[in-house]
């Protein structure tokens, strides 16, 4: 088994877009320790580098093949997009691509589109014949995002302001229609789909609903005469409905898992992609084994669809399906764990009889094993089977030392239906920490666990269940280990960015219920943490700020626990450089052997 640092520099890489002509495509891949921008030959070849910033970037191409850039800084999200002068990467006039990384490369061949590093441009969609840039910022006021439709000749612009969480789909065919998603004021889990006229100004609502309902990304039918959606308005999973200007809507495709749909510009194709249990399928596409599938990205001509493919025991690999021959191949092999563990999937019964989905890694031999615990963040999100650039490779690491890894999917997750999303909202919050006390006494129970040697895991709001499982289950859980996560709810939405917070107290409660939140905080039971804790926090995250980890921090010590605390001066929300990946995860480890006395694990070999 390699160690801790080959696999956490295992490398992956995905499908952004088609160049004109088909013949390569852009890539995004971590190759040179941050996500970077790549060209891919298609017909074989190696990837070729674009852009070689110190920050992790995004991007697309345009029609003509100029690349759009999308870059923020040292993780604070407050993306800015630059456009590449052309010929400038290898398109046609030139004889290579050149690699961009430093201030003068960056002038010499991108000139800046949208900037201003004080707020956030996102969801950047262009127009199929290049002529239109849609986006959305919160440069109004900080606060709301709004959509905006720029004409990419002239610089003119015009502005949508419908208020609150915004993000733009894509511009139809024709150029007339951007769709715009606006999260719902009062509730979560409920969002509207908006037309808005490219050129008339017009605003169009066409969700209408009763109840909690969410639209995803539409797919324009290639005729502009409507869309297809996955929605679960009227329904408890997502299904896919077409929307016909001036009409309304009719289901057109439905299952007992969610779905979502992937459209070409050529209107040949429709990927219908299921979500069975956390595992991808797709129709019409055999994928090569059981994982995750996304990604999806479009030849020009329709005949053939890249995408990302994963398995807990590969990071994410291009491969590319060619509809008109049914062949799929591999374009990238970054590598993979040789002899690597797959998990099985469990349910647990809950407090309430409520079953709860659990993925369940174990080494090899008899136990009892100690266990670590992870819970993803969101909350709105899922555990699936893919391999991480972070708990993907720890949890490979883990259980080839003796540990068993176990990711429930506690109430709350995404990926089996609304009723179950909207079980641990606001009141319900704890509900969902009970799970885990579930879990702890099902994984106790086997003869393989030693649920005296019981770890919880998580980043995000997965942290503030690591946190919440120490503070209102101090018996249960030996050690902790936490990313950027909240321990006090009033503070966290005090002080997160003023863009997150409407949409963050539809989840767990307003400020204006300063009793719901000290009730359902870890920082109402300081005295009742025990157990040893490591923290990790980004100084620029703008969703959890990183107060929330100094002040536990500070007050545990204060207390006599076991705490320790990292902080990257140059990370956000997520640990995007190598370097501080490779350090922040060899220093849990360490951590782990340390607290729980894990002398007797299988050696590395």
């Amino acid at each position: 088994m390699a160690d801790l640092r080959t696999l956490l520099e295992l490398r992956q890489a995905y499908p952004l877009s088609w160049s004109s002509d088909g013949s390569w495509l852009l890539v995004a891949s971590d190759l040179s320790g941050t996500r970077q921008l790549y060209r891919l030959p298609v017909e074989g070849g190696e990837l070729e580098q674009l852009t070689s910033y110190d920050e992790p970037v995004e991007g697309q191409l345009l029609p003509d093949d100029r690349l759009l850039l999308e870059i923020d800084e040292g993780g604070n999200e407050r993306t800015q997009l630059y456009l590449s002068h052309r010929h400038a990467f290898g398109v046609p006039g030139s004889t290579r691509p050149g690699v961009v990384g430093s201030a003068d490369d960056a002038s010499s061949q991108f000139e800046p589109l949208v900037v201003d590093p004080q707020y956030i441009h996102r969801s950047v969609h262009v127009s199929h014949d290049g002529s239109l840039l849609a986006y959305s910022t919160n440069r109004r006021n900080g606060r709301d995002f709004d959509i905006v439709v720029r004409r990419l000749d002239s610089g003119e612009e015009r502005t949508f302001e419908l208020g609150g969480w915004c993000a733009n789909g894509d511009i139809s065919p024709d150029g007339r229609w951007v769709v715009a998603g606006q999260l719902s004021e009062h509730s979560s889990g409920d969002s509207n789909l908006f037309l808005l006229g490219t050129e008339t100004g017009e605003v169009v609502h066409v969700t209408p609903h009763e109840g909690q309902a969410e639209y995803l990304d539409p797919v324009w039918l290639p005729d502009s005469s409507g869309f297809l959606c996955a929605t679960n308005e009227g329904r408890d999973t997502f299904a896919i409905s077409r929307y016909t200007l001036g009409g309304g809507w009719e289901v057109v495709h439905e299952a007992d898992w969610d779905l979502e749909c992937f459209g070409d510009d050529a209107g040949r194709h429709v990927l219908v992609v299921a979500n069975e249990d956390g595992y991808s399928r797709v129709d019409g596409l055999s994928l090569p084994g059981e994982g995750i599938a996304e990604h999806f990205v479009f030849s020009p001509d329709g005949t053939r669809v890249a995408f990302a493919f994963s398995t807990p025991t590969e990071p994410h690999q291009v491969w590319v399906h060619d509809f008109e021959s049914g062949d799929t191949e591999k374009l990238t092999d970054l590598g993979g764990v040789e002899d690597g563990s797959e998990p099985e999937l469990h349910r647990v019964e809950s407090f309430d009889g409520e079953a709860i989905p659990v993925f369940l890694f174990l080494p090899e031999g008899d136990g009892p094993f100690p266990v670590v615990v992870t819970v993803h963040g969101g909350p709105e999100s899922q555990w699936r089977p893919w391999y991480s650039s972070g708990f993907g490779a720890l949890t490979q690491y883990l259980v080839a030392r003796g540990y068993a890894v176990a990711a429930p999917n506690v109430r709350g997750s995404t990926g089996y239906g609304k009723r179950f999303e909207h079980l641990d909202d606001v009141e319900k919050r704890l509900d969902s920490v009970e799970d885990l006390r579930a879990l702890h006494e099902w994984l106790s129970a086997r003869p393989e666990i030693d649920g005296s040697r019981a770890v919880v895991y998580g980043r995000s709001y997965g942290g503030y269940m690591v946190l919440a499982a120490l503070a209102f289950q101090p018996e249960l859980w030996a050690a902790g280990i936490e990313f950027v996560g909240i321990s006090n709810l009033r503070t966290f939405l005090e002080n997160t960015s003023v863009w997150r917070r409407g949409a963050r107290e539809r989840e767990y409660g307003p400020l204006s219920d300063p009793d719901l939140l000290e009730r359902i905080s870890p920082w109402s039971r300081l005295d009742a943490i025990r157990a040893p804790l490591f923290i990790e926090h980004g100084r620029n995250d703008p969703r959890v700020p990183v107060s929330e980890s100094e002040a536990i921090h500070g007050e545990l010590m204060r207390r006599g626990v076991r705490c320790e605390l990292v902080i990257y001066e140059d990370e956000g929300h997520m640990v995007e450089k190598l370097t501080n990946r490779v350090d922040v995860f060899e220093r849990a480890v360490s951590f782990l052997d340390e607290v729980l006395e894990a002398a007797d694990l299988a050696p590395i070999p």
